[in-house]
Parts: C-alpha cells; structure tokens; sequence
C-alpha cells in the first residue's frame, strides 16, 4: 500500500518492503496553457555524502550524465514514460550497490533556460514524485506537489536516505529562485555554478588595476655639527635639522622623530604614548624616575647596585630635619584623640560618683514607707 506524504514528512521504504534491493524514483508534472512553447522540465540525482554536499561532480546524475560512477544511479533520460499525469521522467536506484559513504540522494527538478524564457514553476499547476519497488512495481510513497512555487525556477522534489540499517524517503518540497545555481551552491556542484558574465560571453577579462603603491616617507637628513676648529668644542650631540613632529628634548643626539611604545607607569594603567626612538626602550625597561639624569649630590638610580624606587635627595648646606612621619619619631595627637579622652573622663568621674554615693535606699515594711 503505497503512503501518501506531505512536505517533509517521511517513511520506512525498508519496513514497507522487507528485502527491499532496488526502486525508481517517479518525477511527473503538468504545464498550464500559460507555460508557453518549449516548456522543459529536468530532473537530476544528486549522490550526497555526510557532509550534505556531493561526493564529486561526477556523482550529479543529469540528461549529460546518465550513471554514477559506480553505475548504482541510472538516469532514463528526458523522454516521457508516461501519459499526462504519469512519470515523465524516471531514475533507477540499485540500493545494494550504493556505495556506503553515500549518505542520501536528492532528486531535484528544474525549469530548462527559465530566464531566458520567462518561465518558473508558476506555470506548473501539478507534480509529483513517487517511490517504485522495482522487482514487484508496486508503489511505496508518494508526493503530490501543488502549484504554489510563483518565482521559483528549480525545487527538489524528495530525497532517499539512510537511517541506521535501512533506506527511508522524505518529502522536500524546497523552491529556489536561482534555479540551478542555487542548487550548486547548497549540494556543491562546480558544473551548475554560474559562470562570470566575461567568460560566459567570450568577451576578455578587463584587466584589474593594482592598488596604487604606498608612498614611503623619506628620512629626515641629518646635519653633522658645524664646528669651528678654534671654537671649543660644548656638546657631544649633533643638533637636530628639519621639521619633525616631535624632538627628544632628554637628549639631542636621538635627533627628531617619534615611534609608539607601551608605558608602564608605577601608579597606573599601561598606555602607549609617542617617544623618540632612543628612549623607546628606556621607557619600557627603566623602573621610575624615568628621565633622571645624574646631578651633583644626588645618588644615579641607574648605577650599578643602586636601590630601586626613589631616592631621598641630599641638599647641600642644609641639615637634615627629623621627619615625624617616619617609624620611629615621635607622636602626634590629632583632635579626635583629645576629644575622646575627655568624653572618657566624664564617663569615669560620673562612675565613681555613683559608687561613692552613701545615700541608703528606701525601706518597705508592711506595704508602709519608713523614712
């Protein structure tokens, strides 16, 4: 008995009929008067993995392709079997030599030329697809599909796929607009895809322009020093020449220009700021001060062995005043102290005057006060 699906629902072929080795898939439809002349409809095969897409191209099985590589798919061709409301076309399945990385076969059908004719299945107002047990020819399912595609110019129809130990058939009903180019892209059909207006007219590529090249700065020159020979000599350090957006003022002999580097600062969070290309690794590297350059009297942060953090300057001709905020010096009593030892005071005067109050309570006798 055969069962008759709607779209998307399914059924056992393999519990319809036990021992079930090979079927042929029935595709069929019917063209209204307003199809026009020349109305073609195609239907396919696509042998898909489990990835959903096909094993190779090969493995589409089309009015150009008529076998699977394995020859378990065989298409009958494009010539009706049928009268009108029977199979037009009809593909051949022998389940027992699919081979077994085959997931499912899909079974879509589409408009010949649609563009160029104007035509989509709104002019198709029936088809169907039906399964065929192919030794008794008695029909396991079947798919009615009504005219309710307007624009679209390809559907897939149904597909057989395995679950488990058997082969089971579902009914798709899916349109696309783009015809078989959308089929390509979702089954992965290189021979569908479109190709490039250019190459499908013969007409030569225009070349592409390459991107126009980055302009490079050029360095800034620098100047050597102009030194007289009798003049005595009082820097080291070339002065810096040209116009640059930013002079190391630390030390003129890192010259102009800047680079961006990370600073991490002691308090803070890390940020990047603009330094010379000297200093760009003593901004990184050197704990603070960071630009401290060695002075009389004053210990260099950066000798070897030096303690780290800031040192404490020496000024000369000065003495060295106690600092009462170091541990060990003396103690100092804010306002909330002295306050607090006064209201403790009060308390305790208040405590003992009651403990020396010789005062003796009140005597009751027979409910009568006696002074």
């Amino acid at each position: 008995m055969s069962v008759a699906l709607t779209k998307g629902g399914n059924v056992s072929l393999s519990k319809q009929a036990p021992g079930l080795t090979a079927v042929s898939v029935g595709l069929g439809w019917q063209v209204g008067a307003g199809g026009g002349a020349g109305f073609d409809l195609d239907a396919s095969a696509l042998l898909c993995g489990r990835s959903g897409t096909v094993l190779s191209d090969d493995h589409f099985v089309f009015f150009n392709n008529l076998r699977s590589p394995d020859g378990s798919v065989r298409h009958s061709g494009s010539e009706p079997v049928g009268g009108s409301g029977g199979d037009d076309e009809r593909i051949h399945i022998d389940l027992t030599t699919v081979p077994p990385e085959v997931e499912k076969i899909v079974f879509p059908v589409s408009v010949y030329e649609a563009e160029q004719r104007g035509q989509s299945f709104g002019q198709v107002h029936s088809a169907h697809i039906r399964v065929v047990d192919e030794t008794t020819g008695t029909e396991l399912a079947r798919y009615d599909l009504r005219g309710d595609a307007a624009t679209e110019t390809a559907m897939v129809f149904g597909e057989l796929y395995r679950h488990g130990a058997e082969w089971k058939f579902r009914a798709v009903g899916q349109g696309y607009a783009s015809g078989l180019a959308g089929i390509a892209q979702d089954y992965g059909v290189d021979v569908l895809r479109p190709q490039p207006p250019a190459a499908a007219s013969g007409a030569p590529a225009a070349p592409v322009a390459p991107f126009p090249p980055v302009p490079q700065t050029p360095p800034v020159p620098q100047a050597p020093p102009a030194v007289a020979p009798s003049a005595p000599h009082t820097s080291s350090a070339p002065s810096p020449t040209g116009s640059s957006p930013m002079t190391c003022f630390f030390d003129p002999g890192h010259g102009p220009g800047s680079t961006p580097v990370t600073w991490s600062p002691q308090w803070g969070v890390p940020r990047q700021i603009q330094a010379c290309p000297g200093c760009a690794q003593r901004v990184q590297t050197t704990p603070p001060p960071y630009y401290s350059a060695p002075q009389a009297g004053y210990p260099d942060p950066y000798a070897q062995g030096a303690p780290q953090g800031y040192p404490q300057p020496v000024q000369q001709g000065y003495p060295q005043q106690p600092d009462h905020h170091q541990q060990g010096g003396g103690r100092r009593f804010g306002t909330g102290a002295l306050i607090g030892a006064g209201a403790a005071g009060l308390v305790g005067g208040a405590l003992l005057n009651e403990a020396f109050d010789d005062d003796e309570p009140d005597v009751v006798v027979n409910n009568f006060y006696e002074e």
